[in-house]
């Protein structure tokens, strides 16, 4: 009968747990994926027992060749799990035992799950994050070639979802492209900060065996080590971090299926989803609901309850390693791949979504241009605050009237304020009015072209770095 790790202290035979405990202490269905990562690990623990000489050269080679063995095993679907399997570390140990034989006990040495397990999960980060970025980055690409196609196709912009000026279509779909580019910012950032190595931090108070943690910090990718044992084994900062600029993410990907689901609609028509991301009615025949849209939306919810969910574990912890952080792969592995399926859904909608040109620019009305013609008093030299209220009052005569602004005759609008000319024609046509947003970051189409060379080069730059 295989042995329980800790089950010296409980007798020979390892011990006899609750069955349902036993189901409750395994946590192979979740942490399973961090098979290799667990692997590359032990790997580099094995050289650094190596060169502390708890290990010789031949059953250090031994021990590496046998991990690449069970590496191979997982891979190939071969693994069998044991009821004595309580996670991925003691099937990687156990299986060990089994292709190499004893000299396999000699690799925890030193080590504890604690420290371990804090490893793999944040080697798998480092892969998780580059794979989230990746993802992110085909949003941005699929937004940056929807808009070079439709530059110049205008719309009206909203503010409390009111007609509020008029923009390009281009300049409203980038800007859900740049709340994205902030995500790949963070999360590089998070990779960074993150990339600290807890190996031989022990179980809570160090690693005694001279263990050369710089070289072992080196030898598995990360920066440095770090320099408390008790913080490294107890630490899940990293994994809140991540979770929470998944959410971040999602909401972005949220705000961004609102918009889309709203233009969608026969009240507003201006863009028509892809049949395949499209479902129908069960009742009713004629629909085309925008599901893979309103799911997006949901996922964020799931989401941000992991953010919840990990916070709270961690507020309820006392210091070091407790088994609750046990979760803490649930909340993250959930939150990265609901997240990764937002990101596809959003990236095929963008791609093959059909924008309606027409229907935008017939959207547009009159009312739109107040600013602009407040603009255009404020070049005459008047107080903005002025020129606001003598619009203010132009708006309010038109209404009176029934009219649109751009139907009052120019001795209406100069017995309202004497600075109108007949110049105010110039600022009837929308296209003129959107070009002259042509400051950084305008909705102007110059404006436009620099903020998608300005992505491209962004989103070039991070695939590459990834």
């Amino acid at each position: 009968m295989a042995q329980q790790l800790w089950g010296g202290r409980f007798g020979e035979n390892g011990g006899q747990t609750s069955d349902c405990l036993t189901t409750l202490n395994c946590s192979l269905p979740t942490d399973a994926r961090l098979f290799a990562d667990d692997i590359d690990g032990s790997k580099a623990y094995a050289e650094a027992l190596l060169r502390a000489g708890y290990l010789k050269t031949l059953d250090c080679e031994k021990i590496c060749k046998g991990l690449e063995l069970v590496r191979f095993d997982w891979i190939e679907g071969w693994i069998k799990f044991l009821n004595t399997d309580e996670d991925v570390h003691t099937v990687n140990e156990r299986r060990l035992c089994e292709v190499v034989g004893e000299v396999a006990l000699r690799l925890h040495t030193g080590r504890s799950r604690n420290d371990q397990v804090v490893t793999d999960l944040k080697l798998w980060l480092r892969k998780g994050i580059r794979e989230t970025i990746t993802s992110l980055c085909g949003v941005i690409k699929a937004a940056i070639q929807q808009a070079t196609v439709h530059i110049g196709v205008l719309m009206p912009g909203y503010t409390h979802m009111q007609r509020a000026q008029p923009i390009q279509f281009s300049h409203w779909l980038l800007s859900h492209a740049f709340a994205l580019r902030e995500d790949c910012v963070r999360l590089t950032e998070l990779r960074e900060r993150a990339n600290i190595m807890p190996l031989g931090s022990g179980a809570m108070a160090g690693n005694p065996l001279g263990i050369d943690r710089v070289w072992l910090a080196k030898r598995l990718g990360f920066s440095a080590a770090t320099q408390n044992s008790m913080h490294a084994v107890g630490d899940r900062d990293f994994v809140v971090d991540f979770i929470y600029y998944c959410s971040l993410a999602s909401l972005h990907l949220s705000r961004l299926a609102e918009d889309l689901i709203i233009y969608t609609t026969k009240e507003f028509d201006f863009i028509k989803i892809a049949d395949a991301f499209s479902t129908g009615s069960s009742l009713m025949p004629q629909k085309c609901n925008p599901d893979s849209l309103e799911l997006v939306r949901g996922i964020s919810s799931s989401i941000c309850a992991n953010l919840t969910g990990i916070m709270m574990t961690i507020k309820g912890t006392p210091t070091t390693y407790n088994k609750d952080l046990q979760f803490d792969k649930q909340y993250c592995f959930s939150s990265f791949d609901q997240l990764q399926q937002s990101l596809r859904v959003t990236e095929g909608v963008i791609r093959t979504m059909d924008v309606h040109r027409h229907q935008m620019e017939s959207a547009l009305s009159p009312d739109m241009l107040a600013t602009d013609w407040a603009y255009y008093l404020v070049r005459k030299g008047i107080p903005f605050r002025k020129a606001h209220h003598y619009i203010g009052d132009v708006v309010a005569h038109a209404e009176k009237m029934g009219v649109d602004i751009t139907d009052i005759s120019l001795g209406d609008l100069q017995k309202i304020c004497p600075h109108f000319g007949v110049d105010i024609l110039n600022l009837v046509d929308y296209q003129v009015n959107v070009e002259q947003y042509n400051v950084v970051g305008g909705t102007a189409t110059k404006s436009i072209t620099e903020q998608l060379k300005v992505l491209s080069v962004f989103v070039t730059d991070m695939l590459k770095s990834a």
